[in-house]
């Protein structure tokens, strides 16, 4: 199965729009844990388990693996996700953006070591940074597009003068990536939930695309007006909630507290898209 047919699949199935992201912070684990780097697998597993009917996607993100030298247990989690939820995908959430042998790498590392469904890119490079993940038949690819920290103002709201119409440059990576970019029809954009009204402009040059769209919970972002602006043209939409689920409590009871946690959200969700 592509990465579009597992989303789809997994969103009919759990009927959820939501994705968990797992960024496992040891010093906010619960206090049998806490501090102890050797305890983000069995963290984010138990994460895994008390969520994976809930959610439409899970996404991992690598940074938080890296910086504790995680990185074998990202593997084993990454297998552990395939054993309980094999209908869920999995989106690496890694940022990558290099050209040539080097985007090669980062792509194996994604695809073949671990075991990724789809990634996120950084396009600032241009296609020849994408091309090497596109080639793996069937697995997704989500490029940065409007992101909701303030510093996206820099270059995303920048017009392009020598283009028609002078398009933004967030909107001109939402064209290419709806037209001559998206060779294996498995490319998504990420874009901000603080920014409902650029969902809309988003959507406008993208209307198919699947829409990764972090910021729902402890960024502030606002789940109903996400989902009415992201819900135009019908492609599918993953909403990422990471710190409002992983770290719902600091009991031992966490695991509970972030289903319940998560089941809130895809309430909202669900009740927003069927206003």
């Amino acid at each position: 199965m592509t990465f579009l047919d597992m989303l789809r699949n997994a969103t009919a199935q759990n009927q959820s729009m939501l994705c968990v992201g797992l960024d496992p912070e040891p010093s906010r684990f619960p206090a049998a844990m806490r501090g102890d780097a050797s305890k983000i697998y069995d963290f984010c597993a138990a994460i895994v388990d008390a969520t994976a009917d809930l959610v439409n996607s899970f996404k991992p993100q690598i940074a938080y693996f890296a910086a504790h030298r995680a990185e074998d247990q990202l593997e084993k989690l990454m297998a552990h996700m395939r054993a309980v939820a094999p209908h869920v995908p999995i989106i690496l959430d890694a940022k990558r953006g290099d050209i040539g042998s080097t985007a090669e790498q980062y792509a194996k590392e994604a695809f073949e070591r671990y075991g990724a469904d789809a990634v996120t890119l950084s396009p600032f490079m241009g296609f020849d940074s994408i091309t090497p993940y596109l080639q793996y038949e069937g697995k997704g690819a989500f490029l940065l597009c409007r992101t909701s920290n303030p510093g996206g103002d820099d270059l995303q709201a920048q017009r392009l003068a020598d283009l028609p119409g002078q398009p933004h440059l967030f909107e001109h990576v939402a064209r290419l990536a709806q037209g001559p970019w998206n060779t294996n029809g498995q490319l998504g954009l990420v874009v901000g939930a603080t920014r409902p009204q650029e969902i809309e402009r988003v959507r406008e040059f993208a209307p198919s695309l699947p829409l990764l769209i972090p910021g729902v919970g402890a960024q502030g972002g606002d789940a109903v007006a996400t989902v009415e602006a992201a819900r135009i043209g019908g492609g599918p939409i993953i909403i990422n909630s990471s710190r409002a689920v992983l770290y719902a409590s600091q009991g031992d009871d966490f695991a509970a507290a972030a289903r319940t946690a998560a089941q809130a959200t895809r309430q909202t969700l669900q009740d927003a898209a069927a206003a």
